[in-house]
């Protein structure tokens, strides 16, 4: 075979994977548009039945927490889906601003209330007054976010989710302490993997992509954050993040 045949069947190659990522990134981009509109709207049409239950039975009133667990899911895992895309071949822009940590968590932990409460969950925050960091809003709130979902979807009724703030010098720690099954050795080497399946199963049959822990890891890597988790199976784990009070260099 001659250098030129190598050369056009390099360079054909190099086509085919190329045509190969733009399809997988078209299908994401598909997936994120179209499918997302509809489970909006569903999602909005259960919060709004939510409202005023009281006419419903309580087989309904089950049923309907079904629904809304469901299509939460899928929300999630297009959320995900999007992030792996962006994260993977457009990055991510950083936006710095002084946040009060306190505060942010305390807006967030309010927020997942409703999901905590669906499975009789009690979660409880210890936050001192006033931490400031200079991060990115958005990306904090990703990795919150991302952390607290987890910690309730592996938790089992009546358990408990605490959400410590703590200022340490020249960072600021966040933990998340769940109940939960924790880790295995063999898993806990691999929590943040891509699309890892881990031995240690949602509770109430909720969807996982295995990307979450992926997502929340690239995102501190990205605004200068480390994470750490500390696990014992059969009792649970706590996932510690820290972050720069004085990010530079994005």
């Amino acid at each position: 075979m001659t250098e030129v045949q190598d050369d056009d069947r390099v360079q054909a190659l190099k086509k085919t994977i190329a045509d190969i990522n733009r399809e997988k990134q078209q299908i994401v981009s598909v997936v994120s548009h179209d499918l997302k509109s509809p489970l909006n709207r569903v999602f909005a049409l259960v919060q709004l039945l939510n409202l005023d239950d009281s006419n419903f039975t309580d087989e309904q009133k089950q049923y309907l927490n079904m629904i809304h667990q469901v299509v939460a899911d899928g929300l999630s895992m297009i959320r995900n889906l999007v992030d792996y895309r962006n994260l993977e071949y457009r990055g991510i822009d950083i936006r710095l601003e002084q946040i009060d940590v306190g505060d942010f968590m305390k807006t967030t932990v309010r927020s997942f209330v409703p999901l905590a409460q669906k499975k009789n969950l009690r979660i409880k925050l210890h936050a001192p007054d006033e931490i400031l960091v200079n991060t990115d809003r958005q990306c904090l709130g990703r990795i919150a976010d991302g952390l607290l979902s987890n910690a309730i979807k592996f938790s089992a009724e009546g358990k408990e989710v605490i959400v410590d703030v703590k200022d340490s010098g020249n960072n600021v720690e966040i933990s998340i302490k769940d109940e939960a099954r924790g880790f295995t050795p063999e898993d806990k080497l691999l929590l943040f993997n891509k699309f890892i399946k881990l031995k240690t199963k949602p509770t109430a049959g909720e969807s996982s992509t295995g990307l979450g822990l992926f997502i929340v890891k690239s995102i501190l890597d990205r605004i200068g954050g480390t994470i750490q988790c500390d696990t014992v199976e059969g009792i649970g784990s706590t996932f510690t993040f820290s972050l720069p009070k004085k990010a530079t260099g994005f």
